[in-house]
């Protein structure tokens, strides 16, 4: 896309989206470009479908078809100012399936099974402990650590909206321990790769999470994500409200929120039917 693709990334830096958000636009309009082996300058709305057309019948997944339709619609919307093709790009309908959630005790198999992995164990310890997206984590700087006022200062978030969220007591030892005795001095970064100038992949925590699932023979489908659902239902579980729940995860809206706290089959066990409370001291409120 040569010149073109420097005008989506400077649009898309200039649009403050996250990072990881814009690689994969650039990439998924290199692959439009590269199906066509023409500039997108050249092409309209029937070469959008076509391209999009072939990526269905390649049997990808309907988030992945998504991605691609998002970052259509960034480089004709917003670099080619041309909207009337990005609005007739329509977005594919997601199947919403509910992430399975991990009981108190399979969270703790599996973090503590973890315990080999030194970094990736801490990360999504840490992750865990506060509900943050992986990223979010392996982007920690020591710094970002208020061990005064309990709290970690959360900069590389999704939209790079900043927030803080509570740093758990069991947490903090764990991590001035790591501290002192294992992070290389010479990293900027709290939790670092192999290369100290950069922090930890999400490769390598997912590839350590993988072994300490199948090590606690565990049948659910566990990913770091899973386990940020996991700490919002478990949060809501304990009596936590729902708006708090919200700014802990830094959701912009509380209908995004709900979608990730499920209640558990305990919880609507426990609650009583009003059937039970017609015609008894507690039923008065019905009246």
């Amino acid at each position: 896309m040569g010149e073109l693709y420097d005008r989506m990334a400077r649009d898309l830096k200039l649009k403050n989206l996250a990072i990881g958000t814009q690689t994969q636009y650039l990439t998924c309009c290199r692959r439009f470009a590269a199906y066509h082996w023409r500039s997108p300058r050249e092409m309209g709305l029937e070469e959008v479908k076509e391209f999009l057309g072939h990526l269905m019948e390649g049997c990808g997944s309907v988030e992945r078809l998504k991605m691609h339709v998002a970052g259509l619609k960034f480089l004709y919307g917003v670099t080619l100012d041309r909207p009337e093709i990005a609005e007739r790009l329509p977005w594919p309908k997601v199947p919403h399936k509910k992430p399975d959630i991990l009981s108190g005790t399979e969270t703790e198999r599996v973090l503590s099974g973890m315990a080999s992995s030194v970094i990736p164990s801490l990360v999504l310890t840490t992750a865990y402990s506060a509900g943050l997206r992986i990223s979010e984590a392996c982007r920690l700087r020591p710094e970002d650590i208020d061990s005064k006022r309990m709290l970690i200062h959360l900069h590389f978030t999704k939209g790079n909206k900043e927030r803080y969220v509570m740093l758990s007591e069991r947490l903090l030892p764990l991590l001035r321990v790591y501290y002192k005795q294992v992070r290389p001095p010479q990293s900027e970064w709290l939790f670092p790769g192999r290369n100290p100038k950069k922090p930890i992949s999400r490769t390598a925590v997912d590839k350590a999470l993988k072994a300490s699932v199948s090590k606690a023979k565990l049948r659910k489908r566990v990913t770091p994500h899973v386990l940020r659902h996991s700490f919002a239902t478990h949060l809501l579980e304990t009596g936590t409200d729902i708006r708090v729940i919200q700014a802990l995860l830094g959701h912009g809206s509380i209908r995004t929120t709900a979608g990730y706290t499920q209640v558990s089959r305990r919880h609507i066990a426990s609650v009583k039917s009003p059937l039970d409370l017609l015609g008894t001291k507690d039923g008065a409120v019905l009246r």
